[in-house]
């Protein structure tokens, strides 16, 4: 039919059925027909699939889309979204592969013990924190981040930017989220983090102390050792990095990095917690009469 439609002023509807053997009645009957129900569904449903794609910073994929029309109250399956989204011709961002060493191992003195061993579990907020650094290329030269993650709820606690490597750049980040969580008891709680010169300076371990925390260390050249923070600083890179670049310098990374923050614990879905935000799952915790939306499983 869109063959026909495409080409009929320029050779004529017989001339094409003809060729192709097909009856133009066949045609016109097609034509006349009023769109389905299917399609009356469809172009009802695009604009919202737009909307949710484009409001979520257009990294979101067909699993996130549907999940947060589910939230909205809009009845739909996920195969019907991921058809549409390939009809409209766009896609979530796809995670690459870093490049850039940021891991400076730091063998001077007795390092902490692994208090984690893989097992990337909380049963509460400030129970375990994950610590990582990346990297951003800019015009301007390297630009490094630091993040801090409460494994519990995904929330990001602290970050900071900076053009250098030093130990400030790890423990401003530190700084953040013992700030963001003023307030809140965090003797007992463990810093995980890898090797890194920035983790086991001994400014960085006394204020770890001071706080009441536990440091906890991965072994060196083990990326599965500090997994979720990787995990974290690959979608990073992937949903801020990649899809929005090129990059000036120090300050347009940070700009972007504090939008990426307070979308990424107020609105992002999350699939490790039910398809929620991480501050609507911490709110669950603390206030548990009140209900979380979760998405509807698959």
């Amino acid at each position: 039919m869109t063959f026909i439609r495409t080409h009929r002023d320029r050779w004529g509807i017989e001339p094409i059925c003809r060729v192709l053997r097909f009856a133009p009645a066949t045609y016109h009957a097609a034509i006349a027909r009023p769109p389905s129900a299917r399609c009356g569904r469809d172009e009802a449903l695009k604009p919202e699939i737009v909307r949710v794609f484009t409001e979520n910073r257009r990294v979101y994929g067909a699993d996130k889309v549907w999940a947060q029309l589910r939230r909205e109250g809009t009845r739909v399956a996920r195969c019907t979204v991921e058809r549409l989204m390939r009809a409209l011709e766009i896609r979530g961002a796809v995670r690459g592969t870093p490049t850039v060493r940021t891991t400076l191992g730091g063998e001077a003195g007795g390092r902490p013990a692994d208090l984690v061993d893989r097992q990337f579990h909380a049963a509460a907020p400030n129970r375990l924190w994950v610590a990582d650094l990346t990297y951003v290329k800019t015009h301007a030269g390297w630009i490094y981040v630091a993040f801090i993650i409460d494994v519990y709820s995904r929330y990001i606690v602290g970050w900071q930017a900076s053009r250098s490597l030093r130990t400030d750049l790890a423990l401003d980040a530190l700084e953040m989220a013992i700030w963001a969580r003023r307030g809140d008891r965090l003797d007992g709680l463990i810093h995980h983090s890898d090797r890194g010169v920035q983790y086991l300076a001994i400014r960085y371990t006394e204020r770890l102390a001071a706080a009441g925390m536990a440091a906890s260390v991965g072994s060196r050249g083990d990326s599965y050792d500090n997994a979720l923070a990787e995990s974290f600083n690959g979608l990073y890179k992937t949903e801020v990095i990649r899809h929005h670049g090129p990059w000036r310098g120090l300050d347009d990374v940070e700009y972007a990095t504090l939008e990426y923050v307070d979308w990424f614990n107020q609105r992002r879905l999350h699939g490790e917690i039910g398809m929620i935000p991480p501050a609507e799952f911490e709110a669950s915790y603390y206030h548990p009469g009140t209900p979380a939306l979760l998405a509807v499983s698959q």
